[in-house]
Order: C-alpha cells, then sequence, then structure tokens
C-alpha cells in the first residue's frame, strides 16, 4: 500500500524528530489517533484538509512532505513532468483509492510560500461530495475536461481555459463532471 501514500514515512520523520507522539499529533491536529497512524503505515490515500492540519500541528508547510533535498535556487519543472505524485482521496474519510493525483511543481523548493500542481482529477466513485475546508487561498486553472467546484452552498462548473480563486476556508470540493478525467492547474496557498 505504500504506493498510495509516499507522505506517511515524511510524516513519522518530522513527528519523530519533535519528539511527539502519535496521540499528541493527532491531538494537535484535530483529527485521530487511527488517521495519523493509517496515513504513516501508509494505509491510507489521505486526504488534503487532514494533511494540511497535520502539517500545520507539525509546524511545516504541506510541501516539507513533499521534498526530498531542499534547496533555496529556482525550481525547473519541464513540461510538467513533476518527479513526485502523491495521490489524494479527495474528502473521504477511508479511501484506499485516489480521486486527485497531484502533481508537484516545485518540489525541493525551500521556504516556498505557495504549492503548485498539476492535478488529475477523476470522476467521484460515489454520489456524495463531502465538503471540506482549511486556511488559505487556491487558484485552480482547468487545461482539460469538466469540473465543478462545490464552493458553500454554491456550484461552479469550469470547462477548459476558465479558472476560479477562493478563499479555502470556506467549505469546498473539487471533482471532474461526468465519466471522463480533467486535469487543472492549482495554487495552494496554506499559512502555517
Amino acid at each position: 500500500m505504500a504506493e498510495k501514500n509516499i507522505l506517511g514515512n515524511k510524516i513519522r520523520q518530522i513527528r519523530e524528530m519533535q519528539k511527539m507522539s502519535v496521540e499528541e499529533l493527532a491531538n494537535n491536529s484535530n483529527t485521530s489517533t487511527e488517521l495519523v497512524e493509517q496515513l504513516e503505515n501508509g494505509a491510507l490515500v489521505p486526504s488534503l484538509t487532514p494533511l494540511m492540519q497535520i502539517a500545520r500541528a507539525l509546524g511545516v508547510r504541506l510541501g516539507t512532505f513533499l521534498d526530498d533535498a531542499a534547496h533555496n535556487g529556482p525550481v525547473v519543472t519541464k513540461d510538467g513532468a513533476s518527479k513526485n505524485v502523491v495521490r489524494f482521496s479527495g474528502n473521504c474519510d477511508a479511501c484506499e483509492i485516489s480521486t486527485l493525483d497531484f502533481f508537484s511543481l516545485a518540489t525541493d523548493k525551500a521556504d516556498r510560500h505557495m504549492e503548485p500542481f498539476i492535478i488529475d482529477v477523476h470522476p467521484p466513485k460515489s454520489g456524495d461530495a463531502k465538503q471540506s475546508s482549511h486556511e488559505g487561498e487556491e487558484f485552480i486553472y482547468v487545461l482539460n475536461g469538466q469540473i465543478e467546484i462545490l464552493y458553500g452552498k454554491d456550484s461552479f462548473k469550469l470547462s477548459t481555459g476558465d479558472s476560479i480563486y477562493y478563499d479555502s476556508i470556506v467549505p469546498h470540493h473539487v471533482h471532474a463532471v461526468g465519466s471522463e478525467d480533467a486535469k487543472i492547474l492549482a495554487v495552494v496557498y496554506a499559512p502555517y
């Protein structure tokens, strides 16, 4: 299952470096010990919101979980070919499949404040779209296909070439429309 979750080892390393127990991390991140253990063991495909809560509780930015050897110079990604893919479950609490495949465009850039990604958005496996929120802002530009963004009580359908910028503290959910995958450029800012 490790291929589903490449973040678990990094979370464990940072938690252990800070001499923090699983229980303390769960409490500080407003998640459960079971979730932290399952993420660290690679048993779950993580949802973005609890991952951001865990990053905040550890005092690191979300990108820290993606970095291998951070450096201060510019990061160049040719032709959108990211060396890392991180799979997220959207907002499913116990998913073992990915609905969002994140390709980081800034892996290893030290001290960055934004997280740019190319994301393959898969159609939802069930009809339920569970909204979540976190501090920060998001910008999404649709590269291919159609997506729907549930934002509070509103719904926005976007097609190739459309974009949206929103405060991510408002509950939201992003998913592909219909049976085809979509591809988006997303830039996430989350203060830490």
